[in-house]
């Protein structure tokens, strides 16, 4: 991670209660809610095995303190709409697909799905991953390309909207 200007403490603040708001109802609270609802919350009788799914939920927010910060540090802004980064922010995760946030998201929730060996997660996350696409080819990206013109445009042409891509993006051609 890039080191960069302070943060000041109500931008720190700001993405704090929009982390616990947004994400933290998409990850944790719908999450119990389905899981406690169908009983399967238990991970008694559980293999070791299962525990490997921490991995993901744990990589997944990782991703999202990372693109967080370059969010807060680089964009000075937040993930919220009504208060968004300043400037286009392409370092970090950004990098690799231009919706670290969400992939990070939907990594967590299939972990969850593992953890707890639950086809009714499984289910969510393809739900939750129909939504956000929806709304990132439907609103976020065209907002983006008035908001940031032709340097949203580069970017891209260089970074996948989401992992899998044909295009080949040499480390000296990144942002």
């Amino acid at each position: 991670m890039s080191s960069g200007p302070p943060v000041p403490g109500a931008l720190i603040l700001k993405n704090a209660l929009f982390t616990a708001v947004v994400p933290g109802t998409v990850t944790i609270l719908i999450p119990w809610r389905i899981l406690s609802s169908s009983g399967e919350i238990r991970l008694d009788g559980a293999s070791a095995l299962r525990y490997l799914a921490l991995l993901p939920i744990l990589s997944g927010l990782a991703v999202y303190l990372w693109s967080l910060l370059g969010f807060a540090r680089t964009g000075r802004g937040t993930p919220a709409h009504i208060d968004p980064p300043r400037t286009l922010v392409v370092r970090g995760p950004y990098r690799v697909t231009r919706n670290p946030m969400y992939a990070a998201v939907l990594l967590a929730i299939l972990g969850e799905a593992a953890l707890f060996a639950s086809g009714r997660l499984l289910g969510y996350a393809a739900l939750v991953l129909a939504v956000l696409h929806g709304f990132v080819v439907l609103y976020e990206e065209p907002a983006l390309r008035r908001r940031f013109g032709p340097s949203y445009e580069a970017y891209c042409a260089r970074v996948p909207r989401w992992f899998l891509s044909r295009r080949r993006r040499e480390p000296d051609e990144w942002p």
